[in-house]
């Protein structure tokens, strides 16, 4: 499994962005998918996943009701839509997968990793 992962960039504060990760080598259909994002020097942390098939997600709370992660089959794409963004949001993103049927809120548990998308935020 291959993943990329784009569309991020510069927004002022209250902005949008929607980013992507696309699979090459596996349905999407057939992934849970978790997006993460790390601050220079800290650990990776989770932002929101989606479950394989049933497309149920989790959000953590600093995002939740602002971002929403869903799944495009056709594209077989998972997108992470991000609304009033402030710059506590700049970081690098990340979309990870695994196969289990949960979502996992701990980066340990995603064997496929995408190369990241630099967000910035500015005030």
């Amino acid at each position: 499994v291959q993943l990329q992962a784009y569309g991020g960039g510069l927004v002022q504060a209250g902005g949008s962005l929607r980013l992507s990760c696309t699979a090459s080598g596996r349905k999407v259909s057939g992934l849970t998918v978790g997006w993460f994002r790390q601050v220079s020097g800290k650990e990776r942390l989770f932002v929101a996943g989606i479950q394989r098939s049933g497309g149920a997600t989790d959000y953590a709370d600093s995002v939740l009701g602002r971002f929403t992660i869903s799944r495009d089959n056709a594209e077989n794409t998972i997108y992470l839509q991000m609304n009033s963004l402030s710059p506590e949001d700049t970081a690098v993103y990340y979309c990870g997968a695994q196969f289990r049927g949960l979502i996992s809120r701990n980066r340990n548990d995603y064997f496929y990793w995408g190369q990241g998308t630099q967000v910035t935020v500015s005030s």
